[in-house]
């Protein structure tokens, strides 16, 4: 089997997860890695039998066939939109972009290059969303009426990089939605509109005792960082489907105890694992159960298999199908996530321009390393 080459951008926190499961993969090959700390890139190359490489150089490298982008999210569309000029087709960490209209610039050139661009989150590939997906499809909670989908907590207020989490681009909708929102879309198809109110709990926030490297020049430990975004936003999405579903993301939580998604239709209920991983529980109940029940798996892939959405564009491209984890599907998450803030700032229900078609369900009998 040929495996297309891929060339990642950004060997930061996430790009570790990347690279392992990019590993099991039959149908790709990490060749080539880059960083702006140098130093990062070559433990990566080092670690997982590639070459560590200037930007430039990479982009520049014939053999590299798709670029995986793990930047940070403010340089999303322009490593995209780089990567597409170099003649590469383009897939990205989420969120797809910061704002629509370098979302849109993005999806405009690659169409007219001719090449795709693709997005994570790829966590609704794996077997509990997968199975989820076609408990609903095979109408075992009837007509999907309303539903819920809540991740709340304080944040990664204290973390290394805990700055980033509460500046442009991030905050609890960019950097937590996007798993969430794109599980709806992968259920229940589109959303039409959003009516939403965005708060900030406090405008600063506290380092712990370990200060990332990026940040030791400016602050110490337990200095107090500025919130730049919203940290608690709360609203309802209405679906094309017709499907009403309340959404909330927050860091301005000390606890709860709700479920990450449920799912509300005319003849049960469903209760969807966390849509940050790959499998978790699914449970239902319909008339005349006495409780909730557990539903098996019915697809591979329960296993932290970050990498599975670009696996699945090799793949695409090959075969000339459309791929899973899309720039039209990335795009209308984008757009769904923005309006709330939109929303929140306009006191208004906010109608989407922006759609997508749901990605093809998985083969249920996939292999470990197989996709298609």
């Amino acid at each position: 089997m040929k495996k297309t080459k891929i060339g990642i951008v950004g060997c930061g926190m996430i790009s570790g997860a990347y690279f392992n499961a990019a590993s099991r993969f039959r149908n790709i090959e990490v060749v080539a890695c880059t960083d702006v700390f140098p130093e990062r890139a070559t433990a990566k190359a080092g670690e997982f039998h590639c070459r560590a490489v200037g930007y430039d150089e990479l982009l520049a490298d014939k053999e590299v066939e798709i670029v995986l982008n793990l930047t940070p999210p403010q340089q999303h569309s322009r490593v995209a939109m780089d990567s597409l000029r170099a003649g590469k087709h383009a897939y990205s960490e989420k969120p797809f972009g910061v704002d629509r209209a370098d979302a849109a610039a993005v999806m405009e050139l690659a169409a007219r290059q001719n090449l795709r661009v693709g997005c994570a989150p790829d966590t609704f590939m794996g077997a509990g969303q997968q199975t989820a997906r076609k408990l609903i499809d095979d109408h075992w909670i009837g007509e999907v009426l309303s539903g819920t989908a809540i991740v709340q907590g304080r944040g990664p207020e204290k973390w290394r990089q805990a700055p980033f989490f509460y500046d442009y681009g991030a905050g609890p909708m960019l950097d937590l939605g996007p798993y969430y929102i794109t599980t709806l879309v992968n259920m229940l198809g589109p959303a039409k509109s959003v009516c939403a109110v965005a708060a900030k709990g406090s405008e600063y926030r506290t380092f712990g005792a370990d200060i990332g490297e990026s940040y030791r020049d400016k602050y110490k430990p337990f200095d107090r960082y500025p919130v730049n975004v919203n940290t608690h936003l709360a609203g309802v999405v209405e679906f094309v489907c017709g499907a009403v579903i309340t959404v909330i993301a927050s860091f301005d939580v000390w606890k709860h105890g709700h479920a990450p998604i449920e799912i509300y239709g005319s003849k049960g209920s469903l209760k969807v694992p966390d849509p940050n991983t790959f499998g978790g529980e699914i449970q239902l109940f319909r008339p005349g159960m006495s409780d909730w029940q557990s539903v098996p798996h019915a697809f591979g892939y329960a296993e932290n298999s970050r990498s599975i959405g670009i696996a699945d564009m090799a793949d695409a491209i090959s075969h000339d199908r459309k791929h899973r984890a899309s720039g039209e599907l990335a795009n209308h998450v984008l757009e769904i996530m923005l309006a709330f803030d939109k929303s929140g700032a306009e006191g208004k229900k906010v109608m989407l321009a922006t759609s997508c078609e749901r990605p093809a369900p998985m083969a249920p009998d996939l292999e470990d390393g197989e996709i298609r």
